[in-house]
């Protein structure tokens, strides 16, 4: 069927869509020095205007990518804890902006009396 809001692929072809945080905490394990360093989570679509990544980092951890082009976010960290890269990728990707979405707006509801 295919992501209904993006997908999370691995270097070695694993892919999720729509991962969860547990999704995502087992491809980051499944990362390695060898072939399998990184992965990306980005929409499915053509010229994304966001995406994030996690690749292993040669003096151990992971390096963490953020980029979101409307919203002028880049972002680059490192992390050596997977619970937490997992956890931080899931409440940032919550924020994201998704076609077909419905957007939420903040404000006060009226009371129609």
């Amino acid at each position: 069927m295919g992501a209904q809001y993006y997908g999370a692929d691995s270097e070695n072809g694993d892919r999720i869509d729509d991962p969860s945080e547990d999704a995502l905490f087992m491809l980051i394990s499944d990362l390695d020095d060898s072939d399998n360093t990184f992965l990306v989570v980005q929409p499915d679509e053509n010229d994304p205007a966001w995406f994030a990544s996690v690749a292993v980092l040669d003096e151990g951890g992971y390096e963490i990518v953020r980029r979101d082009t409307a919203r002028n976010e880049h972002e680059v960290t490192a992390e050596t804890s997977i619970n937490d890269i997992a956890r931080d990728l899931t409440i940032w990707l919550a924020a994201r902006d998704f076609a077909g979405r419905p957007t939420t707006q903040a404000g006060a509801f009226s009371n129609p009396a």
